[in-house]
């Protein structure tokens, strides 16, 4: 991964300027979410320039009550916000299998790893995985674009997580499929997503996920 700084909301913008918003034609884009309050501002900046399909795939949180529990709120939200309801937001759920995480991330085996604060390896890793499985998802569906949520909050790597997209795209070989780069906290997207989760009441988590920022959280 390269070290250089880029202003990744400034580049999501620059594509938007292309695209005229709510269009007869928009092009197809798959989201990865993580939960409903990183999903509200991120919906709000992009629902009307894309055809949206919202991608629920998050094996890495535990335990598994709280899985349901955040998708159950993803789908209330997207039932109840208008944009998403407006623009037809579809959801496409995975399944929940947490020894996908643990073999992606090897924090089984690598203990150092289960210590770490957010932004470190273990969180690097899990972008990762979750990125690819979106991706290839986007790919074999041809969608013209994908990407994540996880750049809303201020406890990710925004960089990293870009730099896993646009990889991804890199590498795709002939597949049509581009990553829309962002970061999605800027111009205060995550005070924002405060906002939208209290006019909703949504229940918002106080640990990413995993069963090692929960037990790391304080």
């Amino acid at each position: 991964m390269t070290n250089a700084k880029v202003n990744y909301q400034k580049e999501l913008e620059k594509v938007l300027s292309l695209l005229t918003p709510d269009g007869k034609e928009k092009p197809s884009l798959l989201l990865h979410a993580c939960c409903a309050p990183c999903s509200s501002h991120v919906l709000s900046v992009i629902a009307r320039y894309f055809d949206i399909t919202v991608y629920y795939y998050n094996p890495n949180i535990h335990p598994e009550l709280e899985y349901t529990r955040r998708l159950t709120e993803l789908k209330k939200f997207l039932q109840e916000f208008p944009e998403a309801k407006r623009t037809n937001v579809l959801l496409k759920e995975e399944n929940y299998n947490p020894q996908e995480y643990f073999d992606a991330t090897k924090v089984l085996t690598q203990t150092e790893l289960q210590t770490e604060h957010e932004k470190g390896e273990r969180c690097r890793r899990c972008y990762k995985f979750r990125m690819e499985k979106a991706f290839h998802y986007a790919a074999a569906n041809n969608f013209d674009f994908f990407t994540t949520t996880l750049s809303i909050s201020p406890h990710k790597d925004s960089q990293a997580i870009n730099e896993i997209g646009l990889e991804l795209e890199k590498t795709s070989g002939q597949t049509k499929t581009k990553f829309l780069q962002s970061d999605f906290k800027k111009n205060n997207g995550f005070l924002h997503s405060l906002e939208l989760s209290k006019e909703f009441n949504l229940y918002r988590q106080d640990y990413c996920g995993c069963v090692y920022s929960m037990q790391n959280k304080n």
